[in-house]
């Protein structure tokens, strides 16, 4: 059996989740982005019934805001961190039976857009602080740009993944063959643009996620105005045609900061081992999308917190935090 990259509903031994921690990146929505994250941290954790979560902090002062935001159990530490996003930043975690190892990518900003100091080493200093072997990967890879089944599925978009600003010397067999290699995905499924307006290049966990083996949730857009309504339908196409199982749930539908459509998304949600947490934005959709999410995760606590104030960053729920498999 080789090395592969667990399903997000396998079970955690822990997760790190980013803590917003530099006014400069967020300037009015920081201190609300703060309380968010702190929201999703504790729910997570589930009052001690869910996993052990490591908020990290980039700095003493937003660790101390960290600390009297959560609950009792939850561990804040302070750490050279850039931006929240350790999804992308933090290494992603293959196993083999009781073997894990991480992997660490490379990671150039998006693409070149964001480059802040501590992206870059984050991931390697929270695997080795964790007692995991980290092993070098030789090319750039999100982990907001994969979902995985568990099973040797994985979901991607050529939006993300062909784009020239990642791996310009790479086509589409030699990176499958690579995410072969360091994941153990043996099926890719390319689905093609991600969200508008989605400074990551259209990241898949903002369109289609696993919520079980070959069994994908996709959006659906139930307003005229849905500026994703064509994505979805592309989507779910080629999903169905790739032999996945697909089930719709509502998109958020437009939803506009600073006078712009931005990807707000349901898809973001965490998987959690006793808790799925939900990004909601106050849209008309949030409910049907948590009662119909609930039905696929029965085991689980189906959670919808505010994610309006994390968004003007970049991401959301999601996009900050990466699991550490048992």
């Amino acid at each position: 059996m080789s090395f592969r990259m667990p399903a997000e509903w396998a079970p955690h031994e822990r997760v790190w989740i980013g803590f917003p921690s530099f006014w400069g990146h967020w300037e009015e929505p920081f201190a609300a982005a703060q309380r968010q994250i702190a929201s999703f941290a504790n729910a997570v954790h589930d009052a001690g019934r869910g996993e052990t979560v490591h908020l990290i902090a980039g700095n003493a002062e937003a660790a101390r805001v960290a600390r009297d935001l959560v609950e009792a159990g939850v561990i804040v530490e302070e750490r050279h961190i850039g931006d929240i996003w350790l999804r992308d930043t933090g290494c992603i975690i293959v196993c083999n039976g009781r073997d894990r190892i991480a992997r660490n990518f490379g990671f150039n900003g998006w693409g070149n857009r964001f480059n802040f100091n501590g992206d870059q080493d984050i991931g390697e200093t929270l695997a080795k602080a964790g007692g995991i072997t980290v092993t070098a990967c030789d090319w750039v890879l999100e982990g907001g740009s994969i979902d995985v089944d568990g099973e040797g599925v994985a979901v991607t978009t050529t939006d993300c993944l062909l784009n020239a600003n990642r791996n310009p010397s790479l086509n589409q067999a030699q990176i499958e063959a690579r995410l072969r290699r360091d994941l153990g995905i043996d099926r890719l499924l390319w689905l093609g643009d991600g969200l508008a307006n989605d400074h990551t290049d259209g990241h898949v966990d903002n369109l289609a996620r696993f919520v079980g083996p070959n069994h994908l949730v996709i959006p659906e857009a139930r307003d005229a105005d849905d500026p994703n309504a064509a994505v979805y339908v592309n989507a779910r196409k080629r999903a169905e045609a790739f032999g996945c199982k697909v089930t719709t749930l509502p998109s958020v539908g437009r939803f506009e900061q600073y006078g712009e459509a931005v990807p707000a998304s349901y898809m973001n949600f965490y998987i959690g081992n006793s808790t799925v947490i939900v990004p909601i934005y106050g849209s008309r959709h949030d409910d049907n999308a948590l009662t119909e999410l609930s039905a696929l995760f029965p085991d689980h606590k189906v959670v919808g917190l505010p994610a309006d104030a994390v968004l003007t960053g970049g991401g959301s729920f999601h996009c900050s935090s990466q699991q550490v498999p048992l």
